[in-house]
């Protein structure tokens, strides 16, 4: 089993809520909130920016799924960004951490 390491941004309002939420539901065992990011993206056209919050969720590879589908249950945007990335190294202890914490 290996740990993964997802980036989701939300409106900074809702990110406890959210970070509370994965957490409680199991799939995350860690969640670090970033209070204030700035955003700079095109949608629909239009050149936007945006102040968010950026969650870093440790979770459990094997398990995105279900981590991606908490987050669009709670998630307010009509294309949130969540993204994975594995991680191949880490301290041992901590990691192991994760796994049991989300297993």
């Amino acid at each position: 089993m290996h740990v993964a390491l997802a980036l989701v941004t939300c409106p900074p309002d809702r990110a406890d809520a959210l970070a509370t939420a994965l957490v409680e539901a199991g799939v995350a065992a860690c969640v670090n909130i970033v209070p204030q990011i700035r955003s700079v993206y095109r949608w629909d056209g239009k050149l936007c920016r945006d102040d968010e919050a950026l969650l870093l969720i440790k979770h459990r590879a094997d398990r995105f799924d279900a981590l991606r589908e908490a987050v669009l249950a709670r998630h307010p945007y009509e294309l949130p960004e969540i993204i994975a990335v594995d991680l191949d190294r880490g301290h041992a202890p901590y990691l192991d951490w994760v796994l049991r914490a989300t297993s």
